[in-house]
């Protein structure tokens, strides 16, 4: 990241450890642009355009990551955060191949597999990822680094769907899939200087699982439990709702995509230094709402016109959600001090349940229903983000208490 950017954004000089942290996201970030966008709909049509069993894989992926995280947690214990971000790049790199092979006469094997590699890169990606996150920004500048970092997925983003329809369009998904492995690779790179963490989770199985059901949390575990709901939608539902009105226009999704989140960069920077002058809960309000009826609007959409319109809206919106979101979440995670990676478990386990309800729930009414009314529970979820209470982060009592 150059010094003078820093010195002009920041609020004095950021940390090595962020610094090698932003570089292999924004590799990651690059290749998660390449397929993100398309990949929900890749594995669509690889199961005959069956919205049931797209969900199902889904499903299937968030269950045991959440069943399975805080065992990873344990296990980090011994080998590393530093190590588990080295290895997650090749664990990345390894889930696209599988899709580089796969196809409808070896998917039944290749599947499984797939799930298998995902559920172990997000333990040992996602876990280290968030920790380090919590510990590599400080207070006052937290929010501009979360800003950072979510300008320039966007900024990525204005240019990679464009790029990657094209690609489809002109090649196939297997030069996509090529190029979000050498990418996966790359982003090793910057983990060879990352600073040491040392962390140790210090709860078992059961006691994690108590922390999460504590009542003394209960408005913030249903505030992430809704952040994972809103993801399933956002991120699969919508994809294959736009490639539907649009034909199957890959280029036509890419460009839309491309145009939609042009316009959100500059609002994006300015909201970090607006959220570090102390107004996070604020911004979070509005943004909720502002978004809620963004995912009721995307109901009704039937042209690429309208597709650009309201996503334009709701890509706006998002900024103001989304961004004291996670920084009252990075925050949160900070104030635990040597809690920070049992904070980050139980913030994961909540996530996956709501993403794993979700897609269940989808995959029934889809049974009944189009498949965008399905955004009537992105839009109830939303609305939900504002039970985070930072308050929660200061009830951590010591694990020798709970057994």
């Amino acid at each position: 990241m150059n010094l003078s950017i820093q010195k002009k954004y920041f609020d004095g000089d950021v940390s090595r450890g962020f610094v090698s942290l932003y570089a292999a996201k924004t590799m990651v970030m690059i290749a998660m642009g390449l397929m993100g966008l398309f990949l929900p709909i890749f594995i669509y049509n690889l199961f005959g355009q069956n919205i049931q069993y797209t969900f199902l894989y889904y499903a299937t992926g968030y269950f045991f990551y959440g069943l399975f995280v805080a065992y990873g947690a344990k296990f980090l214990n011994r080998f590393g955060f530093r190590k588990a971000l080295r290895l997650s790049v090749f664990l990345g790199a390894s889930f696209y191949a599988i899709f580089y092979f796969i196809d409808k006469s070896n998917y039944a094997y290749l599947i499984p597999l797939s799930v298998l590699v995902l559920v172990l890169y997000r333990v040992f990606y996602w876990i280290p990822y968030h920790v380090d996150f919590a510990k590599f920004t400080d207070k006052k500048n937290r929010g501009k680094q979360l800003s950072s970092v979510m300008a320039t997925r966007l900024a990525i983003s204005v240019f990679i769907p464009l790029i990657a329809g094209w690609i489809i369009e002109r090649f196939s998904f297997d030069v996509l899939f090529v190029m979000a492995i050498v990418l996966y690779l790359l982003s090793g790179i910057p983990y060879l200087a990352i600073p040491r963490t040392r962390e140790k989770f210090s709860w078992t199985y059961r006691e994690t699982w108590k922390q999460l059901l504590s009542k003394d949390r209960r408005k913030t575990i249903l505030a992430y439990v809704a952040y994972g709901a809103e993801e399933v939608v956002g991120f699969i539902v919508w994809p294959i709702f736009i490639f539907q009105i649009l034909d199957g226009d890959y280029f036509k999704v890419g460009a839309l995509s491309t145009f939609i989140i042009a316009a959100t960069i500059a609002a994006q920077l300015s909201l970090g230094k607006y959220i570090d002058g102390g107004r996070r809960e604020k911004v979070l309000g509005w943004g909720s709402v502002l978004y809620s009826v963004g995912w009721i609007i995307k109901i009704f959409i039937a042209s690429a016109f309208q597709i650009f319109v309201v996503g334009a809206y709701h890509s706006f919106a998002r900024v103001f959600l989304r961004t004291p979101f996670n920084a009252m979440t990075y925050e949160m995670a900070a104030d635990n001090g040597h809690y920070v990676d049992e904070f980050t478990v139980i913030k994961e386990m909540a996530i996956q349940i709501g993403k794993t309800a979700t897609a269940l729930a989808i995959m029934v009414i889809s049974l009944f229903l189009a498949v965008q009314w399905t955004f009537v529970l992105a839009a109830g979820a939303v609305l939900l983000f504002n039970l985070l209470n930072p308050k929660d982060a200061a009830m951590f009592p010591k694990s020798e208490n709970l057994v």
